[in-house]
C-alpha cells in the first residue's frame, strides 16, 4: 500500500517578503494545513531585459532574512529555481497539496501571464488557489471614482498579526543563489541598499530622526536627497514591509514630530498615496511596458532608434556633465531622487528621442527599487505619451545649476571635469582653453539640448492638437486619471494636467 501523501497549503511568496501584516500568510494559516513557504527563481523572469543583478542581489538578501524568520516559527522558506507551474507540478508529486495562496502581484506583462498559467494548472490539478491584496490596489476595478477613499480605507485597517508557529514539513529548503548563478554575470552596484526587515527599519528610523525635518525641500536635489529621503523604496517594492505598516508607523511617530517634520510627515504620507495610485494603473492595463496609454502616440518615435545615443545614455557618456552625473550615479548606487530620476528620462525621450520602451527597460534594470507599476506608469508621462499629463521637457542645464550649484554632485561622478572652472562646469563646451577635457577624456555631447527640445516639443504638440486623439484621451483618463469627483460630473479640459508630474517615489 501506498503511503498517503501529506496535505499541504503551499504559500507562494513573490514580492511579499515579510511575515508582518501578511494577508496571504494568514489566511494560509487559516485554512488548517501544514504551511509549506515557498519561494521560485524563475530563471525566464531575471532574463527580462528590465531585470538586473542589483536587483536580484537585493532580494536575495530579504530571501535569507525571510528565510530566518519563518525558521524562528518553525517551517523555513522553500527555494527552488526553475518555472513557478514546473515547481509546483514536482511538488505536488510529493504532497497533496490543498491550497495555493498568493498575493495579487501586479507586474508587467511577463508575471501577469505567468500568473494565469499557475490559474490554469491549479484548475486542472483541482488545487484550489487563492490571491490576496496586499495594498491599496484593486484588481479588477471597474471605475477610478472613489478610488482613494477605499484605498486609504485598506491603509487605516487594522495590521495583520502572523501565526506563533508553524508545523515543520519535511522536504530540502534549497539554494538561495547569487546573480552569477542565474546570469553567469557578477553584481555591478557596488553602492546598492542591502535588503532585509533590519535593514528596511533602519532606514526608516534614520528618516524619522533627521530626514524628516528636511525633507520636503532636499529631496529635490541629488546631493542632498540620499540623506533627506527615508530610502524605503526597495523595501516597499519586495513587500519586506507592507504600505500599511509603513503609513501607520509614520502615523504614530508623527505625533511627536515638530512643525517641520509634520509638513514632512504629510508629503510621505502623500507619497505613498500616489505609489497605490500608479501602479493601480498597471493593474489596470498590464500592458504599459509595450502600448503606449495614448495609442496614438504608441509609434511617434523609432523602435529600433539609435543604439549609439541610447548607449551613451545609459552610460552616462553624453557629454551633457549633469546628465552623465545622474547616470553614473545610478549605475554605481542602484537609486536616483525623484526629479532626477523625471529629467534622465525626459532627456532621453525628448532631447535623444528614444524609443520610451528602450529607455525604460534600459532604467529598470538599474534601480535597485525598480517597482514595475511606478516605473512604466512614470515613463510614460516623463515620455509624454499618456496624452493627458502635461508635456514636460526638462532642461538638464537649469536642473544642474538650480540643484547642483557648486558642481559638487558633477566632480564626484565625472572626474574628468574636476578642473574646469564652476563658470562652465556645467556647459563645458563654452569653456575656450587648452585644458578643456571636451572630445579628449570627456565626451563631446551628442545634442544639441536647447534645438532638441524644440522639435520634439513640436511633434508631441502636433499629435496633441490633432482632433481626432481627443476621443482616445477621454478614454485614458477615465480608466486612468486621479480624481475627487465622478468624470460624469465634471467637464473634461484636455491641455489641463490630471496627474502630478515629477513623482518618481523613491522616497
Amino acid at each position: 500500500m501506498l503511503a498517503q501523501k501529506e496535505q499541504i497549503t503551499i504559500l507562494w511568496f513573490k514580492r511579499d517578503l515579510r511575515i508582518e501584516d501578511h494577508p496571504a500568510l494568514c489566511h494560509a494559516a487559516q485554512l488548517g494545513f501544514p504551511i509549506l513557504p515557498l519561494y521560485v527563481v524563475e530563471p525566464a523572469l531575471w532574463m527580462q531585459s528590465d531585470y538586473g543583478g542589483r536587483q536580484w542581489e537585493f532580494t536575495k538578501e530579504c530571501l535569507f532574512d525571510l528565510r530566518a524568520q519563518l525558521g524562528a516559527l518553525g517551517m523555513p522558506l522553500v527555494v527552488r529555481i526553475d518555472a513557478v507551474r514546473k515547481v509546483l507540478s514536482e511538488l505536488a508529486t510529493t504532497f497533496d497539496v490543498k491550497h495555493l495562496v498568493a498575493h495579487e502581484e501586479t507586474g508587467t506583462a511577463w508575471t501577469f501571464q505567468r500568473d494565469l498559467q499557475v490559474q490554469a494548472w491549479c484548475r486542472e490539478s483541482a488545487i484550489d488557489f487563492t490571491e490576496l491584496p496586499q495594498s491599496g490596489v484593486v484588481r479588477r476595478l471597474g471605475t477610478r471614482d472613489h478610488w482613494a477613499r477605499a484605498r486609504d480605507r485598506f491603509v487605516d485597517g487594522a495590521r495583520l498579526k502572523f501565526p506563533k508557529a508553524l508545523k515543520p514539513i519535511d522536504i530540502d529548503i534549497g539554494h538561495i543563489p547569487d546573480w552569477a548563478d542565474i546570469s553567469g554575470e557578477p553584481d555591478r552596484c557596488p553602492l546598492r541598499q542591502h535588503g532585509g526587515r533590519r535593514a528596511a527599519l533602519a532606514s526608516l528610523d534614520k528618516f524619522w530622526g533627521n530626514g524628516i525635518k528636511t525633507y520636503r525641500w532636499a529631496m529635490s536635489s541629488p546631493v542632498t536627497a540620499p540623506h533627506a529621503c527615508s530610502r524605503i523604496s526597495p523595501h516597499l517594492a519586495l513587500g519586506v514591509m507592507s504600505i500599511r505598516e509603513v503609513a501607520q508607523l509614520s502615523a504614530l511617530r508623527s505625533k511627536s514630530f515638530s512643525t517641520p517634520a509634520k509638513k514632512g510627515y504629510a508629503s510621505f504620507q502623500s507619497r505613498l498615496a500616489w505609489r497605490d495610485h500608479f501602479i493601480q494603473k498597471l493593474e489596470d492595463q498590464p500592458d504599459l511596458d509595450q502600448v503606449a496609454m495614448h495609442r496614438a502616440y504608441d509609434n511617434l518615435r523609432p523602435r529600433n532608434g539609435n543604439e549609439t545615443l541610447l548607449s551613451a545614455w545609459e552610460k552616462g557618456e553624453t557629454g551633457l556633465p549633469f546628465l552623465d552625473t545622474c547616470m553614473r550615479s545610478l549605475q554605481a548606487t542602484g537609486w536616483l531622487n525623484f526629479r532626477m530620476r523625471a529629467m534622465v528620462m525626459s532627456v532621453a525621450s525628448y532631447h535623444l528621442w528614444l524609443d520610451w520602451r528602450a529607455a525604460g527597460t534600459r532604467l529598470g534594470r538599474l534601480f535597485t527599487d525598480y517597482e514595475p507599476g511606478i516605473h512604466w506608469s512614470q515613463v510614460q508621462m516623463q515620455s509624454g505619451i499618456t496624452g493627458m499629463n502635461s508635456i514636460r521637457i526638462y532642461n538638464p542645464m537649469k536642473q544642474a545649476v538650480e540643484h547642483d550649484p557648486t558642481g559638487e554632485f558633477v566632480r564626484r561622478w565625472c572626474p574628468e571635469l574636476r578642473d574646469v572652472p564652476d563658470a562652465f562646469l556645467h556647459e563645458p563646451w563654452k569653456w575656450d582653453d587648452g585644458k578643456n577635457p571636451v572630445g579628449k577624456t570627456y565626451p563631446t555631447r551628442v545634442v544639441d539640448f536647447e534645438a532638441s527640445a524644440r522639435a520634439a516639443r513640436d511633434r508631441i504638440w502636433a499629435v496633441r492638437k490633432d482632433r481626432t486623439t481627443k476621443a482616445e484621451t477621454v478614454k485614458v483618463i477615465e480608466k486612468h486619471a486621479s480624481r475627487k469627483t465622478p468624470t460624469r460630473r465634471r467637464r473634461f479640459k484636455p491641455k489641463k494636467a490630471v496627474d502630478q508630474a515629477q513623482l518618481g517615489f523613491d522616497f
